[in-house]
């Protein structure tokens, strides 16, 4: 058995393109793992544009993010899930409409829960909404399978800046100040913002962005 393992580790890497996307990955989100279990932030690929992103239930990982971006705690952040569980475990109630939102849209789609819970205090909106988008593949979707935690979403950019769409957009000044910087290679977002629809406790329903 040894020996079959030397000789193995002796082969140079296959030129598989696929298996060179999976090394790069797997790599990443460990990287990644390790700087957000250290409560600091990373500049990542989402599934729209390039975010600033920590641990969403970390209070003080989430501060950080506030202060690189300039921006008041009263304005609440954008989280993302992976899936149902974990949206549960961190909203009161999911309604049907909100169900059927994030099942049927076929574009990301960031959906304001009221009643947000078990989560840092100041990612949380004033009236107790949070902004949640359920991600569903790539990057992210791999990153918080491991993770098994949100992570806060927000754009990076320093506050009431334009929203850098590609990586190449993004400030010195950002990229100078996160923990780590993921791979681009692995950007396979849509290069815009989500749509954003907020969803009241009676049921109200309000698009503040198509």
């Amino acid at each position: 058995m040894l020996r079959l393992l030397l000789k193995l580790l002796k082969k140079p890497f296959p030129e598989n393109h696929n298996f060179l996307i999976y090394y790069t990955l797997t790599n990443e989100i460990d990287k990644c793992i390790e700087v957000l279990n250290a409560g600091e932030i990373i500049l990542y690929p989402t599934d729209t544009v390039w975010g600033l992103g920590c641990d969403a239930t970390n209070e003080v990982a989430v501060k950080k993010i506030y202060t690189l971006k300039q921006r008041s705690e009263s304005k609440s952040l954008i989280i993302l899930v992976n899936n149902d569980a974990m949206l549960q475990k961190h909203v009161t109630e999911v309604s049907d409409l909100a169900w059927d939102l994030i099942d049927l849209t076929t574009s990301p789609t960031t959906i304001i829960f009221p009643n947000a819970k078990n989560l840092a205090k100041n990612v949380i909106a004033t009236d107790g909404s949070i902004a949640i988008r359920m991600i569903k593949e790539g990057f992210c979707y791999q990153l918080m399978q491991k993770f098994r935690k949100p992570l806060v979403s927000t754009s990076a950019n320093i506050s009431n800046m334009p929203t850098p769409l590609t990586f190449n957009d993004i400030s010195k000044e950002i990229i100078s100040n996160v923990a780590y910087v993921v791979d681009a290679s692995l950007d396979n977002g849509t290069h815009q913002p989500s749509a954003l629809i907020k969803l009241g406790v009676n049921g109200e329903v309000e698009v503040l962005r198509k």
